[in-house]
């Protein structure tokens, strides 16, 4: 009998706050986390404006001595897994140490610390690299401090999928219960990577919003007049738990996890295919394996990037997938108002489709202001819509051609 799945934590460090309610409220009031870039001079840059998080102290979390050998993208994940982990009532024993397991997603690890060595290396030698170099800057130390932090001796794993790396990340660890692995699995996604390289970077590639002289509404998923997406940073952590675990210690169950679907496009390095049949595969795997079919999805947490191509081809999946029933489904994309956090935007959002099924309240699309003709689906225009969608569909696609899909149900 297949093990079931279920969500019983949830922690978020986002550029809309520093908590799970903190985030969850400003999203449904649609507050923009966007701003112009303050980690460093971004005059030269053409796009000047992220999500950056804002009043975050690590000294909350950790030594102050520990915090300064921690990259960003690793404090912000294992803040976020420590509010996870408590809002979750569970606690490490001997019975249970080896059964809980870590597994996160990230897409670019420590590259601000990269950036900031290189200048050390070229203005100083070697010899004043710090020791704590390799440490900040692999992508697995998340889920390294993360269990560290908690004492846990399960699965210990990192994916490093791009864009769609925190969606892996929750699907591989609902994986790892069901397959008998773990009993409860840590995981999400992290990132943090609001740099000159990184801007730059996006920059050439012409990815990101360039509408500097009004940072709260460059992020426009659908719109017409979108220009790309804004780089954003953050941790979003669940609890995933088996079902049978949750219930006996009376825990709350805020969704159960039903489905994972992967896929690759083999087509490009960094744009889909324009009818975005990967990106529907991906979706349909999903519904394969949750054993649902496509008139069963109410509310779909869309990938909804900004960029021009991406929200045209995602509803183009959507409708391969759903039909007529596409037109029948509420789709937002949360990242109007955070911002694309790269490879902990499946964390966030796959946390925020929870919390949707929880709460009966569906996060809006903000700043559509003039829908794409392309795009005609429902994406929950400005406003958040009280409603009780039963089930909930998180999709994640990155460069590289990867995709990641999960579902989620209100558990009853």
């Amino acid at each position: 009998m297949k093990r079931r799945v279920v969500v019983t934590g949830i922690g978020l460090v986002t550029p809309l706050g520093i908590g799970t309610e903190q985030t969850w409220s400003a999203l449904l009031n649609g507050q923009s986390g966007v701003g112009p870039i303050t980690r460093f001079d971004a005059s030269d840059q053409a796009s000047q404006i992220a999500a950056e998080v804002k009043g975050f102290n690590p000294e909350d979390w950790f030594e102050k001595k520990q915090a300064k050998n921690l990259d960003a993208f690793v404090q912000y994940a294992v803040a976020a897994a420590d509010i996870a982990w408590k809002n979750s009532g569970l606690s490490i024993t001997d019975d249970n140490v080896n059964r809980v397991g870590v597994i996160t997603g990230c897409g670019m690890g420590g590259l601000p610390t990269i950036e900031e060595y290189h200048g050390v290396l070229m203005n100083k030698g070697p010899r004043k690299i710090t020791p704590f170099f390799i440490p900040r800057v692999i992508p697995n130390m998340p889920s390294g401090h993360i269990s560290m932090r908690i004492g846990c001796k399960g699965p210990n794993l990192t994916q490093t999928t791009a864009c769609a790396a925190g969606t892996h990340a929750v699907g591989e660890a609902f994986r790892h219960i069901v397959y008998g692995d773990c009993d409860v699995a840590i995981t999400g996604g992290a990132e943090s990577v609001i740099c000159p390289l990184a801007v730059g970077g996006f920059s050439a590639m012409k990815a990101l919003s360039t509408r500097n002289d009004d940072p709260t509404t460059a992020s426009r998923p659908f719109d017409r007049d979108r220009d790309g997406f804004v780089i954003s940073e953050g941790a979003g952590i669940l609890v995933l738990e088996e079902l049978e675990s949750a219930k006996r210690r009376g825990a709350v169950i805020y969704a159960e996890v039903v489905g994972y679907g992967q896929s690759s496009d083999a087509y490009h390095i960094a744009a889909p295919p324009e009818d975005g049949e990967g990106a529907a595969r991906c979706m349909a795997a999903a519904l394969r394996d949750a054993g649902m079919n496509p008139e069963d999805i109410d509310y779909i947490n869309a990938h909804g990037t900004s960029t021009p191509l991406n929200d045209k081809c995602e509803t183009l999946a959507i409708k391969t997938v759903f039909g007529a029933h596409a037109y029948k489904l509420a789709v937002s994309s949360t990242k109007s108002m955070t911002g694309h956090m790269l490879g902990a935007a499946g964390g966030i959002e796959a946390a925020f489709s929870v919390l949707t099924l929880h709460h009966g309240i569906i996060p809006p699309t903000a700043n559509l202001q003039t829908p794409d003709p392309d795009c005609d689906l429902d994406y929950v225009p400005l406003v958040a819509r009280e409603s009780r969608p039963k089930t909930a569909m998180s999709n994640s696609f990155g460069f590289g051609g990867t995709n990641g899909v999960v579902i989620f149900k209100r558990y009853a």
